[in-house]
């Protein structure tokens, strides 16, 4: 018989700062028990009120840069202070083996690196209605510089250049429209063809020859 891929979805969420990608994340994994975020580790400092392993997998250098070295990461960066962050391997393909799909925010660079190991994956960007509705809602957030917000912009700059990488835009002028089409997207991708998996060809052919048989009666 055939049947869809019993293995889970990677999907890969980017977007400059400020889009809602965060919150887009969250809404689907609140709305669909089957979507796991993938937790990345880092070599910085664990803030008040965040726990090991939920908000981030907090670990030291040392140990960090072993797990390089044991190719443990399907990505990794060194940003922010020169700390380290990174994607553990291990869970990602342990829960998409086992069905579960999951969904990874990430910026351009570490999105790259991961479509060399998952082309397959599902590559969604997401983007504000227009620049300066962006810097609207970085302005609002009041926790940045204006130096850090120079940069933001910079960045937003050479991911917004890269969409081409992506299999798909939401452009986020609403939230809740944003979040409809991009868990729409998720549910198109697994009717896909090419996510259809033949089991047993002769079975089917079997199958269909004995109804044909019994029609002809």
């Amino acid at each position: 018989m055939i049947k869809l891929d019993s293995k889970g979805l990677f999907i890969i969420i980017s977007g400059p700062s400020g889009v809602g990608k965060g919150t887009i994340c969250q809404s689907l994994i609140a709305n669909n028990p089957q979507i796991k975020l993938s937790v990345s580790a880092t070599t910085r400092e664990k803030r008040k009120g965040e726990i090991n392993g939920v908000n981030y997998y907090f670990l030291t250098k040392e140990a960090f840069e072993k797990d390089i070295a044991k190719g443990e990461f399907l990505e990794y960066a060194i940003v922010h202070n020169n700390e380290y962050y990174g994607t553990p391997k291990s869970f990602v393909l342990s829960e998409l083996q086992n069905g579960h799909d999951i969904i990874l925010e990430i910026d351009i660079n570490g999105a790259l690196q991961i479509k060399k190991q998952f082309p397959n994956a599902l590559f969604i960007f997401i983007m504000p209605p227009t620049i300066e509705e962006l810097k609207s809602r970085l302005l609002k957030r009041g926790t940045e510089s204006k130096e850090k917000l120079v940069d933001r912009f910079k960045n937003a700059y050479k991911e917004i250049n890269e969409i081409d990488k992506y299999n798909y835009v939401v452009v986020n002028d609403d939230l809740n429209h944003a979040i409809k089409k991009v868990q729409a997207i998720i549910d198109a991708e697994k009717c896909k063809v090419s996510r259809i998996e033949e089991l047993d060809l002769n079975t089917v052919e079997e199958e269909i020859h004995e109804i044909i048989v019994e029609l002809k009666k």
